[in-house]
Formats: structure tokens, sequence, C-alpha cells
């Protein structure tokens, strides 16, 4: 079983648990750690021979270029993670539009190859900013990858489809999942635009959403209980699993910032010097591939 592997390519200091002590015209007076942690990674890839997506932020892009080409002479997937990893949710429509064309500009002409993925900060698609498909579809992306199934205070859509699927913008302007039905709520689907969705994967356990497949939930569940999890939605579902990280969270060394709170100070910093260790077990005990990968297989299956 072939699953996804992702990698949001951002730094320390740019994630949303830091945005009240962070600002974003100060990122430049702190110093890159991005670029030693991602080649970190890209070593542990290759010791494996895995292939992954590397969600890159267009700020990021445009301050390590060589960085990048080397994802991508690594034969690894670049998609985008926006410019300036702010929520969609605290964005308007035209700041949002802006920012995935720009962000998705810098990486085309610095790859000189198209873009068709992305991820927004934070997994910040929600209810209220589903127009962010229409300016996805518009700004001529083909996958998503920014839906998180469950209910979490920065994200998450606790009732969304689990696993990868197509969704359609409705007649009423909405945007659903695709259903064997051919209405969603009362109102018919049109054929286009839509959009591929790949969902960040959870464990389903007596009909609640566990999240199981990346990030701080890698670091808080011991991994006896990750590789279980992941190895029952492989064999017991026979679903992909869709698995992501960051590169700071595999440096415990990183600069320690003050003035997030409690609760965010916590999620960030829980665990890191456990994280390589348990990402080379991952990469032991599963095998992966790209979302691009996935994305053309499942249009190979539909054709």
């Amino acid at each position: 079983m072939l699953n996804a592997l992702t990698i949001d390519v951002e730094d320390y200091f740019q994630v949303s648990a830091f945005e009240r002590c962070v600002k974003r015209n100060e990122w430049a007076a702190y110093p890159l750690r991005v670029e030693d942690n991602t080649r970190r990674i890209l070593d542990m890839l290759d010791e494996f021979g895995v292939t992954a997506t590397f969600f890159v932020l267009g700020w990021i892009a445009e301050r390590t270029p060589q960085l990048i080409k080397e994802i991508q002479a690594r034969r690894h997937e670049i998609a985008c993670h926006g410019y300036g990893h702010q929520r969609v949710t605290q964005q308007t429509r035209q700041e949002f539009r802006d920012d995935i064309r720009k962000s998705k500009a810098v990486l085309e002409d610095l790859l000189g190859t198209a873009v068709i993925g992305y991820r927004a900060p934070s997994y910040s698609i929600a209810r209220n900013s589903f127009w962010a498909f229409d300016e996805l579809v518009e700004a001529g992306y083909l996958y998503d990858s920014s839906v998180f199934p469950i209910r979490h205070d920065f994200y998450g859509i606790p009732d969304w489809p689990r696993y990868a699927c197509n969704v359609f913008r409705k007649t009423d302007g909405d945007w659903d999942p695709e259903t064997e039905s051919p209405e969603i709520g009362g109102a018919e689907i049109v054929a286009a635009p839509r959009i591929f969705e790949i969902p960040i994967t959870t464990l389903n356990i007596c009909g609640k959403n566990i999240p199981i497949a990346g990030g701080g939930y890698f670091r808080f569940f011991p991994y006896v209980f990750t590789k279980w999890g992941l190895q029952r939605i492989n064999s017991k579902e026979n679903k992909s699993f869709v698995f992501y990280l960051h590169p700071w969270e595999l440096d415990p060394e990183q600069p320690r910032m003050r003035g997030a709170g409690v609760k965010s100070t916590f999620r960030h910093y829980l665990n890191l010097h456990k994280t390589a260790q348990r990402f080379h077990h991952l990469l032991a005990d599963f095998r992966f591939t790209s979302l691009k990968q996935m994305y053309f297989d499942d249009c190979s299956m539909r054709s």
C-alpha cells in the first residue's frame, strides 16, 4: 500500500502558534533554520528511496532558491503552501487570491514547471471559506490538501469525508464532496468546476476522528500507537493515508519563542527530540509516494 508523504516547508517562527508574538514584517530578523532541517529530511528520504510532496511557502522559496531546486533535483514534488503563511480564515477573498497566485508564480518561475497542488497554512479551509476552492481552480491548481476532518481551534471540518474525493461546485455556488447522489443538500451538482481534495488522514475510533498522521500528533502519541493506527488504515480499511511533517519538528535546538501562551508553546515544543527517530521508523515501516502521484493514479482509475 502506497501512502502519501508531505512536508510543509516553513520555518519555526512562521507557525500559526506564534502569530501573537512574531509579526510577518519581523520575519527577516530571525535566523533561517529551514535549509539545514529540510536537507536532513531529504537525506532520510534518500536513505529509504522515498518520494514526497514538499508544500513550500513562497516567502521561503524567494530566500532559499537553491534549496527548492535541490528538492526538485532529488525528484520530489513541489507544491504550494501559500506565500506568507496566513490562514485562509484570516484573509479576504482578494487577499487569498493574491497570495495563492503570487506564491504559485514564485515557485513556477524558479522551477520551470507547473505547480498543481496547494495546502492552506494550518489546514484552514473551513465551511465559511469554501470560496477558496473557486480561487484555487481559477488559479490553475488541480488538487488541494487543506481539509482536516477534525475539530480544532485553528482548523477542521469534522464531518468531511476522511479520504480523497472530487469536490464540486453546486448550482447554488456552494461546494460539496463527491457522493453517489446527483444532488447534495437540494442543489444540483454541475460538471465544473471541481478540484480533487486530499484531506489529512484521521483514524476513526467509535465514530470519532482521531488525528493520527503527522505534526504535533506524531510527537504526542507514542510511535507504537501511530504505527498501529496507520497500519489499521492500510489493512482494515484498505486505504492510503496522508502523512505530514514540518522541517522544524526535527530541530530541538531551535530558538525558544516567548509570549505564545501555554497551549501553543506546549504544542510546538513537545517531544521535538524524538521526531527524527520516529520519522526514521515511519519510513522503514511504510511505503510512500507523492500527492501528485496519488492524484494522477485517481485520474487514471476514473478514466
